[in-house]
């Protein structure tokens, strides 16, 4: 799943999802369409009006900005997507021959990496709205939150039942590991802050750091 692209996908599933019935649903279509073509920061919005058949200005009348259009059709297919996505993620991690909580932490960091480096743009935008833009944030943490964290806490469960780590409560522990991951990503693909060139490098980092804070000590 780590090579999954959000534009080709929300591309695909546009045809059947939107209808063309104003001008609005018209100029989606056709950036989603667009930004999986040639990327979100090669298409203008002068091409997109090109194509949608209206004038630039009634992209900006109805978005304000290239950024909030992108958000007008990120966040549909996110909120539809993400329990779909959450469940293939965790169960190809799983049924891979994980034996250890670290084990399953590194393959999580390493996929979810190769994920945002495919979606780096994306992923700018929504970090930036998610800082920014509470009504946003509102909307889409609570998918984030039940998905993504409620299946982090049933695996670090299933982990704690086999003595690996710390008995302290797995919403605690499911913590930890979603800001060490998003720090990295955060500090990597916003702030730009590129530390080590060796990736492999920076996934041990962080695995050791999580690990050194709920490994269970004899």
């Amino acid at each position: 799943m780590s090579k999954y692209n959000l534009l080709e996908a929300m591309k695909a599933q546009a045809k059947p999802a939107l209808k063309l019935t104003d001008k609005k649903q018209k100029i989606m279509e056709t950036a989603v369409a667009l930004f999986a073509e040639k990327g979100y920061s090669n298409t203008p919005t002068s091409e997109i009006a090109k194509a949608a058949g209206v004038a630039e200005g009634t992209i900006f009348r109805h978005f304000g900005t290239k950024d909030n259009l992108l958000v007008a059709v990120i966040v549909p297919f996110l909120k539809a997507s993400i329990p779909s996505m959450a469940e293939e993620l965790f169960t190809e991690l799983m049924s891979h021959d994980v034996f250890f909580f670290e084990d399953f932490l590194r393959e999580l960091v390493r996929d979810r990496l190769n994920f945002v480096k495919e979606n780096k743009e994306i992923f700018q935008i929504v970090v930036k709205e998610f800082l920014y833009n509470e009504e946003i944030r509102n909307e889409l943490l609570p998918y984030f939150v039940e998905n993504i964290g409620g299946r982090l806490i049933q695996v670090i469960r299933v982990f704690q039942e086999r003595g690996e780590l710390v008995s302290r409560p797995a919403e605690d522990i499911a913590k930890l590991v979603v800001t060490c991951i998003a720090g990295l990503f955060v500090s990597k693909f916003v702030l730009m802050l590129n530390g080590t060139a060796d990736e492999e490098a920076e996934i041990e980092t962080i695995v050791r750091f999580v690990m050194d804070g709920v490994r269970k000590r004899e």
